[in-house]
């Protein structure tokens, strides 16, 4: 069985097809600047880059039939023909508190997520998008599957994800907490129990993704009882560009002081904040640590301050968790950062020392770039583990499930 696994963005599409027979992807790529005149398409068949090629795509349909064309024709050519995709899945970002699971595309669940676009109006229009383009190049033969970025955070508490505002707010307008990367939580957490030879349900752990966007979960008898990211991905700890949690009085003083309208002021919390904001010089953490440690730099000390800032709210987050968790068996790192940033796992483990956690520097320094493994010694109180997060995988799976549940 092969599925076609889709992340619609409002100006591109992500794909990956998944043989699902040795869950290995046999090809994968990007259509980007859809609707826009230097629209192009880039990726991989067979492990093989194909260079970028500009094409035009004026909507999401026209990118599903370069898509196509890609997978059934020339070099690229990885299938003979679409019939050979058994289902697609797409990642949606906001489900809010109407879905808690995977389901299958129907009218109701169409009409579900457009009733969440208020909550999630950067994505979940692209992703309707990217259903509807689907049924028009696809058709209704071809089962589809809708995976929510926040399902797995649903067994969270009350306490834990409402927010002490007039209550109103929540029972008129749905504003609570609902976490994000929920899919890459759940794939490293399952991994993690299976390296450590124990089921989810019996382990306390903490997952912790962290890339340009980052959130940190608490798993504990296998459900999610608190995670960092909020109403929307804002919310949290310091990010590549995104400012985590700020006193509220702080920004509404500077939206007087700038004379922003809400709009300009979102792009600044979302855009110009973070890592960017504070380091001055970009939300790639190699190029700050590059400057961190070039004393030339004029930006230097900006940017130790703006790794040591983010390092700091990651350490409060693991450490409340800890508290919330009541001890804590498991840390993983997973995401850009947190699967290749050696010294930042180092930096956070050490400062858990007096609860008895362990890291081999070694080993620390080599599980980088898609490796997996162990980073804590055998005697350290805490297992640490480096989890490469494979979101696409995970949607596949249960896409597989569905569909075979039609049959």
């Amino acid at each position: 069985m092969k599925i076609l696994v889709i992340n619609a963005g409002s100006s591109s599409l992500k794909y990956q097809l998944i043989d699902m027979m040795t869950e290995t992807c046999i090809a994968k790529g990007n259509c980007e600047k859809i609707g826009l005149a230097a629209s192009f398409i880039g990726g991989s068949a067979n492990g093989q880059k194909f260079a970028d090629r500009a094409t035009p795509m004026h909507d999401h349909t026209e990118a599903f039939n370069v898509v196509k064309e890609v997978l059934t024709t020339g070099e690229t050519k990885v299938i003979d023909s679409i019939d050979e995709i058994a289902a697609i899945g797409h990642r949606i970002v906001q489900g809010g508190a109407l879905f808690n699971k995977s389901m299958l595309v129907t009218e109701d669940v169409i009409n579900g997520i457009e009733s969440l676009v208020d909550l999630a109006p950067l994505h979940n229009p692209a992703h309707l998008q990217g259903i509807r383009a689907c049924l028009s190049v696809f058709g209704d033969k071809v089962p589809q599957v809708v995976v929510f970025d926040n399902a797995f955070h649903s067994t969270m508490p009350p306490e834990a994800y409402m927010f002490p505002l007039p209550y109103e707010s929540y029972e008129k307008y749905q504003i609570r907490r609902y976490g994000f990367h929920g899919t890459s939580h759940r794939f490293v957490s399952a991994r993690c129990a299976e390296l450590m030879g124990k089921p989810l349900e019996e382990i306390k752990m903490i997952t912790c993704h962290i890339g340009n966007g980052a959130s940190i979960t608490a798993i504990k008898n296998g459900k999610v009882i608190d995670t960092s990211m909020g109403l929307t991905p804002l919310d949290g700890f310091a990010m590549g560009t995104r400012c985590g949690a700020v006193d509220p009085s702080a920004i509404l003083y500077l939206e007087k002081k700038l004379g922003l309208d809400p709009d300009e002021m979102s792009e600044l919390l979302n855009k110009k904040s973070g890592v960017l904001g504070i380091s001055g010089v970009s939300s790639d953490d190699r190029e700050v640590k590059a400057a961190a440690t070039d004393p030339a730099n004029p930006n230097s000390a900006r940017a130790k301050l703006a790794r040591a800032m983010q390092w700091y709210e990651i350490r409060k987050v693991i450490g409340g968790y800890i508290a919330a968790l009541e001890g804590v068996d498991a840390i993983v790192f997973t995401g850009g950062l947190g699967e290749n940033t050696e010294d930042m796992r180092m930096d956070i483990c050490n400062h858990f020392a007096f609860l008895g956690v362990k890291t081999d520097s070694e080993v620390n320094a080599v599980l980088r770039k898609g490796k997996e493994g162990e980073i804590s010694t055998a005697d350290s109180a805490v297992r640490v583990f480096v989890i490469p997060t494979n979101e696409e995988l995970l949607i596949a799976r249960d896409t597989k499930t569905i569909a075979e549940n039609l049959l």
